[in-house]
């Protein structure tokens, strides 16, 4: 028998994927990084993932009962917000700040819009803004030391005042200090040591390994990595989001971001501090809210990182990841637009 040719309406179904499946994927990726944050802040962290979770999954139920539609709870995506927001949290604040974030991601970032699929921005992440402007102590000043290190990562004596804060803080302070005239001697040496032992060996392992403070799950790039890689490997993501996201990130912060100069910033740092690899990884690459052409997912991710990069050098908080997917979220249908694909026998009318 001859082979056939089936010809059909698009769209083309190539392979058994669901929303659940996706999300329960990205959930199995984030288990690693949740186990590792019991390990680095006690299970304090587990209380304040699991709180961010049921407020979100009890938030979207009641909302959708009240709208007379389907309860979907069990999809999952609920489920990826609340600890997505619990993630980007510093370990010590208090028990209602999860709450009150997944309460406002899931009606104002995702409900409010008509809920899966019609959101414009990334509902976590409009979470932890909301948090940040409205209870910003809380959000900038309840860091804890992880399990085996300090919250800088980094640990000189007589230099306490200084690096009591997380790494990106701590390179904020010491290049303000470095290119500030008042500065005496005294400060501007201590400060360079300071930059020094950031970019050292045994500060990038313990960024990389997760000792240091930070937000619960964003300290750990080794178990983040690990979680990217099963996504990968599952090709519930693709790479262009996370690799321009992190080169543009690199390359900048390399040219712009030294104190002592053009091409003297640390990029290895700037890659493992903060939460560009939880952003890159779980955030910018939201199905829903990033473009979703091959050009455009280039065109979000060199966003991402050029608006990273402003903020972390010269803008008024050390990280930017959050803000930067945010304004990026805005511009997805613009981007979606400009770089649609031609339509195969498609032909220009003149005049």
């Amino acid at each position: 028998m001859q082979d056939r040719l089936i010809i059909s309406a698009s769209p083309h179904i190539r392979e058994d994927v669901s929303v659940k499946r996706v999300m329960y994927g990205v959930v199995i990726a984030l288990a690693p990084a949740i186990i590792g944050s019991v390990y680095f802040y006690g299970a304090r962290a587990l209380l304040l993932t699991l709180l961010a979770i049921v407020a979100a999954l009890v938030t979207e139920a009641a909302i959708q009962r009240a709208r007379g539609v389907p309860v979907t709870i069990a999809d999952g995506s609920a489920l990826v917000t609340g600890i997505l927001l619990a993630f980007n949290l510093p370990a010590g604040v208090p028990w209602w700040i999860p709450v009150a974030g997944s309460i406002f991601a899931i009606a104002i970032g995702k409900q409010v819009f008509g809920g899966l699929g019609y959101n414009p921005l990334n509902p976590a992440l409009l979470g932890r803004a909301f948090l940040l402007a409205s209870w910003p102590v809380h959000m900038t000043t309840t860091w804890l030391p992880a399990r085996g290190g300090s919250l800088s990562g980094i640990a000189m004596r007589g230099v306490d005042a200084v690096t009591q804060a997380t790494p990106l803080a701590v390179l904020r302070q010491v290049s303000d200090i470095i290119g500030d005239p008042s500065s005496t001697t005294h400060q501007v040496v201590q400060a360079r040591e300071v930059l020094a032992e950031l970019g050292s060996a045994d500060s990038i392992a313990n960024l990389f390994i997760g000792r240091v403070g930070g937000c619960i799950g964003e300290t750990s790039v080794l178990l983040l990595l690990v979680g990217a890689a099963y996504l990968m490997f599952k090709h519930y993501i693709e790479w262009r989001i996370p690799s321009t996201y992190i080169a543009t990130v690199a390359i900048l912060t390399w040219i712009f971001g030294g104190p002592s100069g053009f091409f003297t910033g640390n990029a290895v740092f700037h890659i493992l501090a903060g939460g560009l690899i939880l952003g890159a990884f779980y955030m910018a690459t939201d199905m829903v809210t990033s473009p979703v052409t091959p050009r455009g997912m280039i065109i979000f991710g060199v966003g991402c990182g050029v608006l990273t990069s402003i903020i972390r050098l010269i803008g008024g908080y050390p990280e930017g990841v959050s803000y930067s997917i945010l304004l990026m979220n805005v511009a997805t249908p613009l981007i979606d637009r400009h770089t649609r694909p031609k339509v195969f026998g498609e032909v220009k009318k003149r005049g």
